[in-house]
């Protein structure tokens, strides 16, 4: 390592990832550019982002203090996925798999894509059923008639796809938990039926769900802890609201524990 590696890992990551594209194609083999930051730190190389090109090589090469190398894969310029509306069936395959929520649609309605937030990232190619997805031109970069219009609209789209990105991260871990959350709550809500063991059985039904609730308390805690350290006032709001809620169901299980051993 130079003494450009020589700086606390989390700056490191940081710097690195804000010299990629931010397209969260996970060509580099990477679920998203951050863990790419985070593999480049670990030793992965730094020429595995067709998005970026030859450039991000170059800029990851002097941040970082290593040499140069060929893209692995050849340079991609920016793209657009565009649905063919009258095919698609409204299978929602390619909204779970876009990993900006850069696509509109609905069960067994249309999809379409939001060109302007659309990275490029292909993920919705694949598993489209009736492929009805193809990908041109960006239309933004196709518009852009000089450099410093190229480079405006690169510097827009990474700002774009990493917010989106982060937002639909943060979005995927609170409907988890709420999903945690509620299994928890119908848990609680059983109750034994005519004829069952109202005794060790049910005492161990809750004993079961106060370990859950415990857990999803604690989940929610270090989610917390994760937004206050970034900083974002309705991030930490939304977890402070997950972490009420996980204390009520806590307090819930605990007094329908208690209530199971006096049966």
């Amino acid at each position: 390592m130079t003494t450009k590696d020589d700086r606390p890992r989390a700056a490191l990551i940081d710097a690195i990832d804000a010299e990629l594209p931010q397209t969260q194609c996970g060509k580099c083999g990477q679920p998203g550019c951050l863990p790419y930051a985070e593999a480049i730190v670990d030793g992965e190389t730094i020429n595995r982002c067709p998005p970026g090109g030859d450039t991000t090589v170059a800029r990851l090469a002097a941040l970082t203090g290593r040499a140069t190398l060929p893209l692995a894969e050849p340079a991609q310029s920016p793209l657009a996925a565009v649905i063919r509306e009258a095919e698609c069936i409204g299978c929602t395959k390619c909204l779970q798999a876009c990993p900006v929520d850069a696509i509109l649609g609905a069960a067994k309605r249309m999809h379409t894509v939001i060109v302007d937030e659309c990275t490029g990232c292909e993920l919705c190619v694949a598993p489209c059923p009736v492929d009805c997805i193809d990908l041109l031109p960006h239309p933004a970069w196709q518009a852009a008639e000089s450099e410093h219009k190229r480079d405006a609209y690169l510097a827009r789209r990474a700002e774009q796809g990493r917010r989106r990105h982060r937002a639909r991260q943060q979005r995927l871990a609170r409907e988890a938990r709420e999903r945690r959350l509620e299994r928890q709550k119908r848990l609680l809500r059983q109750r034994p039926g005519a004829g069952s063991a109202a005794g060790p059985g049910l005492q161990r039904r809750r004993q079961l769900a106060v370990k859950a609730a415990e857990q999803a308390l604690r989940r929610t805690r270090q989610q917390l802890a994760h937004a206050e350290r970034q900083g974002e006032a309705s991030t930490i709001e939304a977890a402070r609201g997950q972490v009420d809620s996980a204390s009520r169901l806590l307090d819930e299980a605990r007094k329908a524990l208690e209530g199971a051993k006096r049966s």
